[in-house]
């Protein structure tokens, strides 16, 4: 890329004409809030106790993840203000490094990241639903599953059908304008807001249990249950030690580094209101306010949740909670079976208000990808309601064939392709978070005299301090869960002769 101060051609000519700018800061606050809170805060909890082995790895667990997730939300900022443009984090990176490492990005995204994220969070979706209507099943098919080899196989179960109607439903009312799209958001965020709080302030002020507080706050850093964590590749185990959590210092520091895969993958899309910066009133400004604020909110809650969960269960039912469902079991602890009625019902507007806000803002990507010649041309134009209808449409389509496919498990039974491909991909967006927050130093060096409304919080300190913390949890990812984070790594790679094609086609 020329080191210009100005926007590029493709930038000014084609990026931003026919956009209705329609989001102000409190909608774009409430895209990146309903876009953080899925139903990971719900769950994961039971996996991070059994990683760490304490009430106190618990709660670090969740305030490094807060600290690195703030921190790189406030250093976003100054790239969200220079570049106010659609397609957010995939603008950076071609304007940091080159469109090679843009669309590396972008189609990371399309491929698995957003789309993936979309489809587990419309499976949760329909699996909560199917707590109050139990026809809704995993188990009552509508198609049986044909397999597909010895590995995969394709299936339509009721539950499948009705998180791909979900995707179907909100696909089609995005596509009626970004106003449609950020009133339903701004309705059920608000409503996810207000359940999150009000289970906080059920278990913490009303129901505590005071046996459970006692145990697990008295005993902040005892460890109890915790899983070892092994190398992950058998030509390391020579290299590198299997380790818990109780095995000092390296091995607290190891399991908070493996817990942060959880905590993390609950913790992001905080990055999606800059995908939508086109249609945000005052980009410049209100692009780098909405992260900020929306980041501080969701991270609050977390915390205070996984405190809530402390003082309503013992930790060993944090650990053992039936299917990983901490929330349910919290809820259940305090109100029998109308718990699990209740969090049913707190999840399910969740999920949906998640995926309209994840839904809303990938398309975006593809839309500002195809601008640059490297996606569907049609993905690249934008309907009379002044979005990317056909962008929405492709979204949806890839969506709901990763919600029919699935995974052959060696006892018989059937896994979900889009929950491994989501485990691979972790590693691969904690690089690219890495490389954008990079791309800061690097465009401060390219273009010194670039106008920048907003620039880097704590710079150079804060975005260095970042990519110290990510990359060392990158390291132990490739030690300890060497597989999944080469598998990442691969689907990134893919894109290479991909991007290759869709260059010569431009060209």
């Amino acid at each position: 890329m020329a080191d210009s101060t100005s926007a590029s051609p493709r930038q000014t000519a084609k990026a931003e004409h026919g956009f209705v700018r329609a989001i102000g800061l409190f909608d774009g606050t409430m895209i990146v809030v309903g876009s953080m809170i899925g139903s990971g805060i719900f769950i994961v909890a039971a996996e991070i106790s059994r990683v760490t082995g304490s009430a106190g790895g618990l709660l670090l667990t969740w305030i490094l993840t807060g600290l690195l997730t703030i921190a790189a939300a406030l250093s976003y900022g100054e790239l969200a203000a220079l570049f106010p443009h659609a397609g957010g984090q995939y603008i950076y990176l071609r304007e940091a490094y080159s469109p090679l490492w843009g669309f590396l990005y972008g189609w990371t995204l399309f491929l698995v990241i957003q789309t993936g994220t979309i489809a587990a969070v419309a499976i949760g979706f329909a699996r909560y639903l199917g707590v109050l209507f139990p026809a809704i099943s995993p188990q009552t098919w509508v198609i049986r599953p044909i397999n597909l080899g010895s590995s995969f196989a394709v299936s339509l179960s009721v539950q499948q059908l009705v998180a791909a109607l979900m995707i179907l439903f909100l696909t089609f009312l995005n596509t009626r304008g970004v106003k449609l799209g950020k009133w339903i958001q701004n309705v059920f965020t608000s409503a996810k807001m207000l359940s999150l709080l009000g289970l906080i302030v059920l278990c913490v002020f009303v129901a505590r249990n005071a046996g459970a507080i006692a145990d697990n706050f008295s005993h902040l850093w005892a460890i109890r249950g915790a899983q070892p964590i092994e190398p992950g590749a058998n030509f390391l185990r020579s290299l590198v030690p299997t380790v818990t959590a109780a095995g000092g210092w390296y091995g607290l520091l190891l399991a908070l580094a493996v817990a942060q895969v959880g905590s993390l993958f609950s913790a992001d899309a905080w990055n999606n209101i800059g995908f939508t910066a086109a249609e945000v009133k005052n980009p410049k400004r209100d692009v780098a306010l909405s992260m900020a604020i929306g980041t501080v909110i969701v991270m609050t809650l977390y915390l205070l949740a996984n405190v809530a969960y402390l003082c309503a269960l013992p930790l060993q039912q944090i650990q053992s909670a039936r299917d990983d469902r901490v929330a349910t079991a919290a809820l259940s602890a305090i109100f029998g079976a109308k718990g699990a009625w209740m969090m049913a019902v707190a999840i399910i507007v969740s999920t949906f208000g998640c995926n309209n806000g994840l839904i809303l803002a990938g398309s975006r990507v593809a839309y500002a990808m195809a601008k640059d010649g490297l996606f569907f041309r049609a993905t690249g134009k934008l309907n009379d309601k002044g979005v990317p209808g056909t962008a929405l449409v492709f979204q949806g389509i890839w969506i709901v064939i990763l919600i029919l496919l699935r995974t052959r498990k060696p006892d018989g039974s059937y896994g979900n392709l889009y929950s491994n491909l989501l485990d691979y991909v972790v590693f691969a967006a904690l690089l690219f978070y890495v490389l954008t927050i990079a791309g800061i130093f690097l465009l401060r060096w390219k273009r010194p005299d670039a106008e920048r409304p907003y620039k880097a919080f704590g710079y150079p300190v804060l975005p260095l301090l970042y990519i110290v913390a990510a990359t060392g949890i990158m390291v132990v990812l490739l030690l300890y869960q060497t597989q999944t984070a080469g598998l990442g790594m691969a689907i990134v790679l893919l894109g290479v002769p991909v991007y290759l094609l869709w260059s010569r086609r431009q060209a």
